[in-house]
């Protein structure tokens, strides 16, 4: 009866019309999303992840606290969600989170409803984005990249100088029970185009069975697929407790400081893990250890590897990861190059094709050959044999 209700005050009132979901951190709030849900969200510049996940999700609309576009730098967030239809409300302010979870609200124009029994009762407004606002604050955000591309260097130097040991010597480095050297390494971060590329490394997985290493949610990216990790690697804020429990070798990210904010869940499910100090993402992290525990080759999906991309993430601590990059050197192989790699250029008609010229090339040689008419020959015998004896039982 609430759903009839429900559907009947979508039917007559304007906008778009659904049950809110809200939290601060687009990636929890993306696991309780279900199609036709509007998302509140506290996101300065939607990245790109985010915004696939999103979509991904199906939901009728987003609403964010924060601007979606801010002008640091032309993220890609926003556009996604242009292209997939899906409304975007901007800047609202604090008092979208005054809302009920699970409320039902209207996002019409330029204002976010509460929906009641008697009508809609507008709770916030902001600034609606369409393709072409977006295009134009991405047009005012290019001209930020010059302070960015600063503010990216001081970065890299100051992560440089705090953690010259560690990068130069891999002093700090704990020690692994899984065994890693001369050893291929397949490091799953749920980033950009993750789902694709494991999908086409399928053949390499198999060929080299390489140690596979989930950072957070890439080790749920990884059983998705139908894998199993050996390594589990973060601060595990966003990998599930089913897969902290598969048996993986569990390394807790740290702060430089010792403090782990992942360490008591960990131990609360009876897991003793590893714990590794280190200044930079669990992305580097798991890098450094692959690294320093004698992995001859490093395989990342879903990873960071362009300049966009770590702007994009919109953290200052990206650096850490270019200069990590660095350290490691030519072991590192991006996925989705290996992937392309791995893409076959044959068509299935010159496939087929092929194996008509080989059935009809080998049909021509043992015609041609006297061997071949032998045993063609007895074949023939033997079939005529066959068939009499059926005959025979069947009189």
């Amino acid at each position: 009866m609430k759903l009839s209700l429900r559907r009947s005050r979508a039917e007559v009132l304007p906008g778009v019309v659904g049950t809110v979901r809200l939290d601060r951190r687009t990636k929890n709030l993306t696991k309780r999303l279900v199609p036709g849900d509007i998302a509140v969200l506290d996101h300065v510049d939607l990245d790109r992840v985010s915004a696939e996940a999103l979509v991904a999700t199906q939901v009728a609309g987003v609403v964010n606290v924060a601007p979606s576009i801010s002008g640091r730098y032309p993220n890609l967030g926003p556009e996604i969600l242009a292209a997939a239809g899906i409304p975007l409300l901007d800047g609202v302010g604090e008092g979208a989170f005054a809302l009920r979870e699970g409320a039902t609200v209207c996002l019409d124009g330029d204002t976010l409803y509460s929906v009641t029994r008697d009508g809609r009762v507008p709770v916030v407004t902001g600034t609606p984005q369409d393709i072409e606002s977006i295009a134009h604050s991405m047009v005012e955000a290019r001209a930020g990249l010059a302070v960015q591309l600063e503010a990216f260097a001081a970065n890299t130097m100051e992560f440089l100088r705090r953690e010259r040991d560690l990068l130069l010597d891999g002093i700090g480095v704990p020690e692994l029970s899984t065994q890693l050297t001369g050893r291929h390494v397949l490091l799953v971060v749920r980033g950009y185009d993750y789902k694709q590329d494991l999908a086409s490394l399928r053949p390499y997985i198999r060929e080299y069975r390489p140690v596979l290493i989930g950072v957070d949610g890439g080790a749920d990216a990884l059983r998705e697929e139908g894998y199993t990790p050996d390594m589990i690697v973060g601060d595990m804020d966003s990998v599930s407790d089913e897969v902290l429990c598969c048996g993986a070798e569990v390394v807790v990210h740290a702060y430089s400081d010792g403090h782990a904010p992942g360490l008591e869940r960990v131990r609360g499910l009876g897991i003793t893990p590893v714990v590794f100090p280190c200044a930079g993402t669990s992305e580097d992290a798991a890098m450094l250890l692959a690294d320093e525990s004698g992995a001859s080759l490093i395989v990342a999906v879903g990873s960071h590897a362009t300049l966009v991309e770590f702007l994009d993430k919109g953290r200052g601590g990206m650096a850490s990861t270019f200069l990590t990059r660095l350290r490691v050197g030519s072991k590192l192989v991006d996925a989705k190059g290996v992937s392309r790699l791995y893409r076959s250029r044959i068509k299935m008609s010159s496939l087929v094709l092929l194996i008509v010229a080989a059935v009809l090339c080998l049909a021509v040689t043992i015609m041609v050959s006297d061997a071949g008419r032998t045993y063609v020959d007895l074949g023939v015998d033997r079939w005529h044999g066959l068939v009499h004896w059926v005959r025979s039982l069947r009189l």
